[in-house]
């Protein structure tokens, strides 16, 4: 029962120290009223600090720890190639010999009659009578050119498959595309297909096809800013 008054009582003592506040002081408040003040005070600038300062500041921390963790990465994967630099080195070397293997797999401009002729004789030698033999028009890729050949070919079932392994075989690269066979009225096959060669290009055609690409990609940026400005 003490224990219960001790309580009420120091409840009341402490409901009388806010009363009869206004028009005094803080400095003239009790205990109680200035305690309470103080943290209020003190909860109202930790939450401006946190929302005005820190909150920056903590951001800025965490993007500074990605960016550490992005050049360790980088650091990382920088001496992992430094030390596989010898072994990156050789793989290169083979690298650039394959392509060389293939460049010369690649008739130039110049050739092209030579690799025409070759693929109408491969078909005359093996006894095949040519319906149709016609290039279309060659179309320039990036770094080469590709060059469509029509051709109708007659013959016998073996000779037209020893044909086709013949332009598999040559020096050059030629490929057999849309293939297609029928059976003539005396019994015969006639072979329907595209042969596509291949072409690098000299200096001249890629010099001629990165100026192009220049222009075209300088008028993409002159239409976009001509377009800015029409949107201001």
């Amino acid at each position: 029962m003490s224990m219960n008054i001790d309580l009420k009582q120091l409840g009341a003592d402490l409901a009388a120290q806010f009363q009869d506040l206004q028009g005094r002081q803080p400095g003239q408040w009790p205990l109680a009223p200035r305690l309470l003040c103080a943290a209020g005070v003190m909860a109202a600038a930790v939450g401006l600090g946190y929302f005005f300062y820190w909150d920056g500041q903590f951001e800025e921390q965490e993007r500074g720890a990605r960016e550490e963790q992005k050049l360790r990465d980088e650091y990382r994967n920088k001496m992992a190639q430094a030390i596989n630099l010898e072994a990156l080195q050789e793989q290169k070397a083979q690298v650039d010999q394959y392509v060389v293997r293939l460049e010369k797999q690649l008739p130039s401009k110049s050739e092209m009659a030579a690799l025409l002729s070759d693929i109408n004789q491969a078909g005359v030698g093996r006894g095949l009578q040519f319906e149709l033999f016609k290039p279309g028009q060659e179309m320039v890729r990036d770094y080469y050119a590709e060059l469509p050949i029509e051709i109708k070919v007659s013959g016998r079932y073996h000779d037209i498959g020893t044909f086709a392994a013949d332009m598999a075989n040559l020096p050059r690269i030629v490929t057999l595309n849309n293939m297609s066979l029928t059976t003539g009225k005396d019994g015969g096959l006639s072979l329907d297909a595209v042969a596509k060669t291949f072409r690098y290009l000299d200096q001249d055609e890629l010099s001629a096809q990165r100026k192009a690409r220049a222009d075209a990609k300088g008028k993409g940026k002159g239409k976009g800013k001509k377009a800015k400005k029409g949107a201001k």
